[in-house]
């Protein structure tokens, strides 16, 4: 007998374009990047300097794209600090109930401790993770990929920061955590009710949950 199930309108239009043009970005820079660093291996887009013009370009799309998101969610949702900042509630006991669910409490068919709600969007793991990674991780990969666009013009900034050798060796570093998370991010995504439950929000805004999922909180 099929559970019944209860819609919410979870993302938002705005949110879902954000999501896919930084998709994309971020594929565009992962390529263009992997031939910048390992030209002699990889060689995704023909000619070096091309590379180099994909990833410059992307970096600008995705920079522009993750401040639209910031405005968005402190301007226009105003809801910035709710969705992504954990409480304390999250920090006690939420991120242990969390973990415990990813890593056993899953495998044993135990619904998930977190109800997605608009208002509750992520859990005390999401949203532990979407702190450091949006508001450190991404600024940081910006500011670095921006001083190597412009290292004559920043040159006194960057050999006061280490030099373009560590600048550069920071960038890498820092994209090599982003993808790291990115795979952990689709993988998680997998973990609904359906292997596919959590991606429909990206495309629809609309998100199904079983009744007794949204009762168990």
């Amino acid at each position: 007998m099929n559970k019944p199930k209860q819609k919410i309108y979870l993302t938002p239009t705005p949110v879902r374009i954000w999501h896919w043009l930084n998709a994309f970005g971020f594929l565009a820079l992962i390529l263009s990047g992997a031939q910048i660093r390992y030209p002699e291996f990889v060689n995704f887009f023909g000619s070096y300097k091309a590379a180099i013009r994909l990833h410059d370009t992307a970096g600008i799309v995705v920079s522009i794209s993750f401040c639209l998101w910031l405005t968005y969610y402190l301007v226009v949702a105003r809801s910035l600090l709710k969705l992504y900042v954990p409480s304390g509630e999250d920090l006690r006991r939420g991120l242990f109930r969390q973990l415990l669910f990813y890593f056993f409490n899953y495998f044993r068919g135990k619904p998930n401790p977190h109800v997605t709600t608009p208002d509750n969007k992520f859990n005390p793991l999401q949203k532990s993770a979407y702190l450091v990674i949006m508001m450190v991780l991404v600024p940081l990969v910006i500011l670095t990929g921006f001083m190597l666009m412009n290292i004559e013009l920043l040159r006194p900034l960057v050999l006061f920061l280490g030099g373009i050798k560590l600048i550069a060796g920071a960038h890498f570093l820092l994209a090599c955590v982003l993808i790291a998370f990115l795979f952990t991010h689709v993988y998680l995504a997998t973990l609904g009710h359906t292997p596919f439950a959590h991606f429909k929000p990206m495309w629809t805004g609309w998100e199904e949950h079983e009744e007794d999922e949204r009762k168990s909180t």
